[in-house]
């Protein structure tokens, strides 16, 4: 039987703040995957000021603003410039680094955030990885075959983009990628271990269009599988290129 082959690579510079697709990623030992979740919205009660890792109770996201699921984003490496887009407020290009922009994201951003929770004040990064949900710097690895078990237990098509991956691959059995904890796996030219299955929350149910909450997949998961997990966490233990299209095997 072929290898598995890389079919998506996603990048999220802005925490819940929308996603961008890549043709073509370089992998470093020990970090996150470049260009994704550098920066995160901190809100009124964060106790993030950019000197550490913290947990994504820290700040503004998916799961207590749905609307924020319907973001897309393109980041200018060259530049910096970041650019949100989103079907009910107009195109936003900033640059998360400047103070002086901040207000300008912030007014964006508010129509897409509930009333009745925590504002959202200032943004953070953490020198040298990305704000993954994950307390180490993870690349989240997701099997097309088990999004595809979701689809059929829902009974029609659903976005993928719910569940916020990095690399994308066909393993062709639903579920397989839960038995490589604890295992190696060769993508392209990387090799990532993978640690931990991810626990979904609400972010997922929400339709990744409209930012609009349509699709229980948290009770779906419970009820048909007895867990709340797609995908899984895996840290770069040997950087190298990764591209759409290469192989994808467990070592």
């Amino acid at each position: 039987m072929r290898p598995a082959e890389v079919t998506d690579i996603w990048r999220h510079p802005l925490k819940s703040h929308g996603r961008e697709a890549l043709e073509t990623v370089t992998l470093s030992a020990g970090q996150t995957m470049p260009g994704d979740r550098v920066w995160a919205v901190a809100h009124e009660a964060s106790k993030a000021d950019g000197s550490e890792w913290v947990p994504c109770q820290n700040f503004t996201r998916g799961a207590k603003a749905p609307a924020l699921m319907a973001v897309n984003a393109r980041l200018d490496d060259a530049t910096g410039q970041l650019t949100l887009t989103h079907p009910d407020r107009p195109d936003l290009t900033f640059d998360p680094e400047n103070p002086t922009d901040l207000p300008r994201f912030l007014e964006w951003e508010k129509p897409l955030l509930p009333a009745n929770r925590a504002g959202s004040s200032h943004i953070v990064r953490v020198p040298g990885r990305g704000l993954t949900d994950s307390a180490f710097p993870s690349i989240t690895l997701c099997n097309r075959a088990s999004h595809r078990a979701v689809e059929q237990a829902f009974g029609h098509p659903l976005s993928p983009l719910r569940w916020r991956g990095n690399i994308w691959f066909d393993l062709g059995e639903a579920w397989a990628e839960n038995e490589w904890l604890g295992r190696e796996v060769q993508i392209g030219g990387a090799v990532l271990a993978v640690r931990e299955r991810v626990v979904r929350c609400l972010a997922t149910t929400a339709n990744p269009e409209t930012g609009e909450r349509d699709a229980d997949t948290l009770k779906t998961l419970k009820d048909n599988w007895g867990h709340q997990d797609f995908s899984v966490y895996a840290e770069v233990v040997r950087g190298g290129p990764v591209r759409i299209g290469d192989a994808v095997k467990v070592l």
